[in-house]
């Protein structure tokens, strides 16, 4: 069976023109480092489950990232972060919104998966629940960045927030470069079991505990190893609303399409309609790959068995 793995870091406005050949190769070291890190697992036999997690955690320590090390600030100037995991073999699902201090949260939302008897835990709950696993806590400065700091305190005081930290210093009015910083990868590994993880820091300046679609199982998160494994990334309320990650999956299971057929269906006619910009990646139970978006550009990768191997940024 081959092996597949397929990683992102966000889509937006990402074109050549708000990126430097500096950017462009820190981005490409992250992605790479991230794909290389996901396919090792599998190379060795590993399952799709840790494939992920080992992807996303290397994007999570990445500041260039909006997730984990590299998460924005809120209205009240935190760090607050959301992740999701799920298992396409058994359906088991994990997934955090609203924690702090946690170093990895996508270790913290399979831990939901395998020992919390729950799918979603949220905000003190969550953390309290971090403890007893012994999940890893970094302190406040581990997540300070001066650069996602100050575009912060640009808005602050303001109704405005901003989808991410590649920021114009505009005061309420939407920035024109704005790119979504969430990550996420899937996986077919030699089993052919798929799996699904997604892990973000939300908006910059977001108010009253917000959450996107990235840890909602069905909407920014789905694995079935019957049809696909999505890990999505955009502006999350239209993604929640169309509960994107799922309708591809009944699009390949009850109408037949193919995994390509069912994201273009979905990505590039339905969310449209809604006004929903953004993106995914994804893998089929033949291990079959792709990246489907509808804004300028999205941060990618892939790697199989196949002999597909590559990152990307622009459309």
């Amino acid at each position: 069976m081959p092996i597949t793995l397929v990683i992102h870091g966000g889509a937006g406005n990402i074109t050549p023109a708000m990126m430097t050949k500096e950017d462009e190769q820190a981005y490409t070291e992250g992605l790479q480092a991230a794909l290389d890190a996901g396919y090792a697992v599998l190379e060795s036999n590993g399952s799709a489950m840790d494939a992920v997690v080992a992807a996303i955690k290397e994007l999570e320590n990445n500041p260039l990232f909006n997730a984990g090390k590299g998460a924005v600030f809120t209205k009240k100037g935190l760090n607050e972060m959301d992740a999701a995991v799920m298992d396409g073999k058994t359906l088991g699902a994990g997934a955090i919104a609203g924690v702090r201090n946690i170093k990895n949260p996508i270790v913290l939302a399979r831990e939901v998966m395998e020992h919390s008897g729950h799918v979603f835990l949220s905000g003190n709950g969550a953390a309290e629940f971090a403890l007893t696993r012994g999940v890893e806590q970094a302190p406040d400065d581990y997540f300070f960045n001066k650069l996602r700091y100050d575009q912060w305190v640009e808005i602050r005081d303001s109704d405005f927030y901003q989808l991410d930290h590649k920021a114009d210093n505009l005061k309420g009015v939407p920035n024109p470069d704005h790119k979504f910083g969430t990550v996420g990868a899937v996986a077919c590994d030699a089993e052919g079991n798929l799996a699904a993880g997604t892990s973000t820091g939300g908006m910059t300046n977001k108010r009253f505990g917000r959450i996107g679609d990235s840890p909602v199982i069905g909407a920014g998160t789905y694995a079935n190893n019957s049809t696909c494994a999505i890990s999505c990334t955009g502006h999350g309320e239209p993604f929640l609303r169309a509960v994107v990650a799922h309708d591809i999956s009944c699009l390949m299971e009850y109408k037949g399409l193919s995994l390509q057929e069912a994201c273009d269906t979905v990505i590039k006619d339905k969310l449209v309609k809604i006004g929903g910009e953004g993106g995914l990646i994804a893998v089929d139970n033949k291990a079959n790959g792709i990246f489907c978006f509808n804004s300028a550009g999205m941060y990618r990768g892939m790697k199989s068995s196949t002999g597909t191997e590559g990152v990307a940024y622009y459309g």
